[in-house]
């Protein structure tokens, strides 16, 4: 990722952009912040907010028309915040104000023709950055004539205002009320003239209009504005005051010899591309205003009425984006900083292998924000630089090549037939958690589909892809390619979502077609309609399959059941916690998304993906696969089912292939291999640490075969236990035990990737 494109996300992300109430200020005043400091009770803080932004806050806070209430989102639940009285509220009961640090004198003189607001707030902003500023009028108390549609403005508060301009080393040449032949009289004392267009209005100068963006002249070094008036209407108090800021700015910008137009897109009022979901505010009536303005209890009632406003909308619904504790536009520079400055720091991988890349960020963001896209490259970048931590993926890299090895992988036509019209690939996770539902949907596709159904068992290659090995990917597939060639090229059915998206994306000119897609046309082949409620979960990576929703939501009609859905289902379904290798890579963070989803589901749960199914059923929410209620079995409740451990999975796996090839195809599978003729037996702890740190059985088996075949090993001499240790390949495993007969009684285990040097056991 280059600097212009990490721009180019970075824009995406609206979480930063201003509230719409801000936006629509002349003055853009922070009333989030505001009405969020005053609903806590920070009377000062808010008030310090105010003065950040308004020139002459005393004045302004106290003659505020509020605008933005009119772009308020409360505007329809309530009415829009009183912001005018909140903003007096602060004025007149704030304890303090902050400091006021103008800038160091710069040199530059500018001439200010007239001292009502526009021409007071330019002395302001010129003031505090160091500018020399003369005012030129009738008198410092001009304005309080000047605005007779603004409330009345106390002349003491007004004196506190110019003694503060005064403290900023403005000062007035009073006497005679400002003419087009002042310009004339004190260009040569000045470098710059702001005429404040509610005494020499431009028409006044004799001068063309000016350029209403800069309030540029034909004249060099002269400032001003049409009549305000001109246009319909007096002009708020904030919108007089931002005519005067604007000026300033265009001298600042002159005098730095800077772009006087670039960036000034948003100093007028505008939209903000800010979302902010109010589904579910409920209306809220605005507190009334008396005469005398809000006391503490009625301020802090009407600030508490403000929304703050946010997007946040990925955010609130993942738990993922939520335990990093930012938003995309965060990460995506946290991301940029891992590549390109620290090169894989531990706190920015785990944010990178986190996401569970299931794109439901990317449907719920107003600007399309991909979080999947984000941290799938910086996998693949990390990976090609070698800055890919070896643990993040290793496991489920092993379990894809295990699924593709002789031990698991099958390739053939169905039995009695030489052709293949259609091909089921029922995926390396369903066979690894429902084996019997593989062996009995195969049967049932033979019973119903003419030409021949051949069998593919093996994995899709997911874990490659969301590893961020497209390499390793594409020899999967390349795999799966050659096999479905030698079939004939047939119809591939799925069922597995995950599969189905793999091989759409990346199985060029195959027919992939749904399991629930085909038993939705053959309706005969269904069992007996049964009744029950179930909360239907979508996988993640059914997200944009549509089709495979609707199928599923048939075949669930047709077999009695009556479906609940959560909130966010179909294209804004959740993931269960394993896409993306979440599992893997943060286990913890899994536990938490699946949890969550659980939760979210109403009674005993539905769902078509086994990896959903065992994970929810992990987060202790009773649930079936669709095949329980397709594939009835001898279990007496399905939904209590366990999910399988590491082992037992793999287990299934061969266990499958043995199976099939010996009852379909007559057909003897190899010998296992001798070291699981060691007979092992677990204690609750040990059991439990072997999944938490997924180490396998066949691990444990190979170390304790491997101390038995040498000789070599330890014993701890206090309670007489043997220590056992092996590293077949680029892990070394310890296994603490015990003999019991001819069995190993497993107390402890537990792996790394360190060697020792100098020694070996």
């Amino acid at each position: 990722m280059d600097q212009a494109e990490l721009r180019r996300l970075e824009a995406r992300c609206i979480q930063e952009e201003p509230p719409q109430c801000r936006a629509a200020c002349p003055l853009h005043v922070d009333a989030r912040a505001v009405c969020g400091n005053i609903a806590a009770g920070k009377v000062d803080a808010a008030w310090a907010a105010l003065c950040r932004t308004m020139p002459l806050p005393g004045v302004l806070a106290r003659t505020c028309s509020a605008p933005c209430r009119a772009a308020c989102l409360r505007a329809p639940l309530g009415g829009g915040i009183e912001m005018g009285a909140l903003e007096r509220f602060c004025a007149e009961n704030a304890r303090k104000s902050p400091p006021l640090r103008p800038m160091p004198a710069r040199g530059v003189r500018v001439g200010i023709l007239g001292a009502t607001l526009p021409g007071l707030a330019a002395a302001w902003d010129l003031g505090r950055k160091g500018f020399t500023v003369v005012i030129h009028c009738q008198s410092p108390d001009d304005m309080l004539s000047a605005h007779p549609h603004l409330p009345q403005i106390d002349p003491d508060i007004l004196h506190r205002e110019i003694a503060t301009l005064a403290k900023m080393g403005v000062t007035f040449h009073k006497g005679a009320q400002p003419t087009p032949d002042t310009v004339a009289a004190i260009s040569g004392d000045v470098d710059f003239i702001f005429a404040d267009p509610l005494v020499c209005p431009a028409d006044c100068l004799g001068i063309p209009a000016p350029d209403p963006a800069t309030l540029t002249t034909a004249t060099p070094g002269l400032f001003a504005a049409t009549r305000p008036d001109e246009n319909g209407g007096a002009l708020s108090a904030a919108a007089l005051a931002a005519i005067g800021r604007k000026a300033a700015l265009s001298i600042e910008r002159t005098a730095q010899k800077a772009s006087i137009s670039e960036g000034r897109d948003r100093e007028d009022p505008y939209t903000s591309p800010l979302y902010t979901n109010t589904e579910g505010v409920a209306p809220a009536p605005a507190v009334p205003v008396p005469a005398e303005g809000y006391d503490a209890d009625a301020a802090t009632q009407e600030a508490r009425r403000c929304l703050q406003c946010e997007c946040m909308e990925c955010v609130k619904n993942c738990a993922y984006l939520r335990k990093f504790g930012s938003y995309p536009k965060v990460y995506a520079r946290q991301v940029y900083n891992n590549a390109s400055i620290v090169m894989g720091t531990r706190q920015a991988n785990t944010l990178i292998n986190s996401c569970m890349l299931c794109g439901l960020c990317t449907e719920l963001c107003p600007e399309d924000f991909s979080m999947t896209d984000l941290c799938l490259d910086a996998r693949r970048d990390m990976v090609q630089r070698d800055k890919m931590p070896p643990s993040a993926h290793e496991f489920a890299l092993r379990d894809m090549d295990f699924a593709g090895s002789e031990s698991c992988a099958l390739t053939a036509h169905q039995p009695g037939t030489q052709t293949s019209a259609f091909m089921y690939f029922p995926g390396c996770q369903l066979t690894a958690s429902m084996p019997d539902a593989v062996r009995q949907s195969y049967r049932l596709l033979q019973d119903t589909l003419d030409g021949g159904v051949g069998l593919m068992l093996r994995c899709c290659g997911a874990p490659a892809e969301w590893g961020g090995r497209p390499e390793r990917f594409a020899e999967v597939i390349a795999t799966i390619h050659k096999q479905w060639d030698e079939l004939g090229q047939p119809v591939i059915i799925t069922a597995c979502p995950t599969c189905t998206a793999m091989l759409t994306a990346a199985l060029n000119g195959a027919d992939i077609r749904s399991l629930w897609d085909v038993l939705a046309e053959h309706p005969n082949a269904l069992p007996a309609p049964a009744q029950g409620t179930f909360a239907l979960h979508d996988p993640c990576t059914a997200r944009h399959n549509s089709a495979m929703q609707d199928s599923v939501r048939h075949l669930l009609e047709r077999l009695g059941v009556t479906v609940t859905q959560p909130k966010l289902s179909g294209l804004l379904t959740e993931c269960c916690g394993f896409g993306g290798l979440l599992a893997d890579a943060n286990a913890p963070l899994a536990a938490t998304v699946a949890a969550e989803r659980a939760q979210r589901l109403d009674g005993d749960a539905v769902t078509y993906c086994a990896m959903c199914r065992d994970l929810l059923a992990k987060a202790g929410k009773r649930c079936l696969h669709v095949f329980d209620l397709i594939l009835p079995g001898g279990d007496d409740d399905p939904a209590a089912r366990p999910a399988p451990t590491h082992s037992t999975r793999r287990e299934n796996r061969v266990r499958l292939r043995e199976s099939l090839l010996r009852e379909l195809w007559d057909t003897d599978a190899a010998p296992r291999p001798a070291y699981e003729s060691v007979a092992v037996r677990f204690t609750d702890e040990a059991a439990q640490r072997m999944e938490e740190r997924r180490i396998l059985l066949s691990d444990v088996q190979k170390t304790l075969f491997a101390a038995h075949a040498s000789g070599k090993g330890l014993r701890n001499t206090t309670n007489g236990r043997l220590l056992a240790a092996h590293r077949p390949a680029v892990v070394t495993y310890w296994v603490e035990y015990e003999m019991d007969g001819d069995t190993a009684v497993v107390h402890n285990l537990w792996s790394h990737r360190m060697r020792i040097a100098g020694g070996t056991l």
